[in-house]
């Protein structure tokens, strides 16, 4: 691998132009809320009471200007890849023999939602661990997320961004052989990493069982695949109806009218704030505290990183893209991801719901048994929900570390 594979590489420092911001609070201060009678519990979703006051924080009391900074004390950089821009954190590791990691998010992430595991996994022994399990991290921003824009391929998915990951980590960095980690959307490239370019991998580590053919079928934008709910068991039924009210409208619309959801969403702070923050906070382990796990800066942190980037259209299209242009295999073999693989489970995800790890185990037996040749660790964590590295980075952390420690 290479020696220093930043060497020729332009630093990447963020200075959003004073214009963009003052635009961004003026709209912010001009918002109309919206009438929200009844709705104090959100049974209509997100409720005008509880955005309110966070929209008029946003527009005069939360400092970006500070928030660059601290974001700017990063190395990083935004190259070229295949024609599309791709953006990403670069901390190298400290420790004998550091394994190069990648690190992809999901929807409504941002790369930032990775942060808290960069020094544990760079620098181990200054975080109680051993040198010898240190990372080179690497965190892109995906194609058509924040500042990997504007996106300039319309039929990016998981397949075009695997393939601008691979190209980032062995081209551009000059990498032999490297890791992956995801979870979300960025599972999906991982088992599609696992599948084409396995030979140039140590491993995957990802979040949940993602199969080569999410998005597919004729109910592509139907998390439940059209089950009817009442010739289930009731226990069942129960969990299979708390997840429908809470992704499927997110799938459906995302799926089947992202452009006119996109047109609101790009014309007002607010409704997009809205629409991201209801996604946090029903997809976020609800055990735990929300507040102090999503403290309200660091919300405005990620939305305004999709504001100031016209991200939030382009990252939607993500999964309607997904359907329309599917990635081919490039070859027969079965199961399709042979990659080794390891996952971090967390009972706090809404989907499959499972009570238990015993139960969770079962679940992910039957659903990724036919997609992954070679399953290595298994873990399953009581805290955290779907943003699992923001919400319990010690399980990440613990997991990754012991994972790639035995594929090195």
């Amino acid at each position: 691998m290479s020696t220093d594979p930043r060497h020729d590489l332009e630093p990447f420092k963020i200075n959003v132009d004073q214009s963009v911001l003052d635009d961004l609070k003026s709209r912010l201060r001009a918002t109309r809320f919206a009438p929200d009678l009844d709705n104090e519990d959100g049974k209509y979703g997100l409720s005008t009471a509880y955005l309110k006051p966070i929209v008029e924080y946003w527009a005069d009391g939360f400092d970006w200007r500070a928030v660059e900074k601290k974001i700017n004390s990063y190395h990083q950089h935004r190259v070229d890849v295949g024609g599309t821009p791709v953006h990403f954190i670069h901390e190298r590791g400290k420790g004998p023999s550091p394994v190069p990691l990648v690190l992809a998010h999901g929807w409504p992430w941002s790369y930032l939602q990775w942060s808290k595991l960069i020094g544990p996994l760079t620098d181990p022994a200054a975080h109680g661990g051993d040198p010898a399990d240190a990372f080179d991290v690497v965190i892109p921003s995906l194609p058509g997320f924040a500042f990997s824009t504007p996106l300039t391929n319309p039929r990016e998915n998981y397949g075009d961004m695997a393939d601008r990951l691979h190209t980032l980590m062995t081209d551009v960095l000059g990498y032999e052989k490297y890791a992956f980690g995801g979870h979300d959307y960025g599972a999906l490239i991982g088992s599609r990493l696992g599948h084409k370019y396995v030979d140039s991998l140590y491993g995957v580590h990802l979040g949940y069982e993602a199969g080569p053919g999410a998005f597919q079928g004729d109910r592509y934008w139907d998390l439940t695949g059209g089950v009817n709910t009442e010739e289930l068991p009731e226990v069942i039924r129960a969990r299979l109806v708390h997840i429908m009210e809470t992704l499927v409208s997110h799938v459906a619309v995302h799926q089947l009218d992202a452009q006119t959801l996109t047109h609101g969403l790009t014309d007002s702070p607010a409704g997009m704030l809205a629409w991201v923050l209801k996604r946090w906070k029903a997809w976020s382990d609800p055990n735990l505290d929300f507040k102090t796990v999503w403290p309200i800066d660091d919300i405005l942190t990620f939305a305004t990183i999709y504001w100031i980037n016209d991200a939030i259209g382009s990252s939607i299209r993500a999964y309607k893209n997904a359907h329309l242009y599917p990635p081919e295999p490039v070859n027969d073999v079965t199961p399709y991801t042979q990659a080794p693989a390891s996952f971090t489970l967390l009972l706090g995800e809404p989907a499959p719901g499972a009570p238990t790890a015993e139960e969770r185990k079962e679940i992910f037996k039957a659903g990724a048994t036919p997609f992954y040749a070679d399953i290595r660790d298994v873990n399953v964590h009581k805290d955290g929900g779907h943003f699992g590295p923001w919400e319990n980075p010690e399980a990440w952390i613990h997991d990754l570390r012991a994972a790639f420690r035995t594929m090195r």
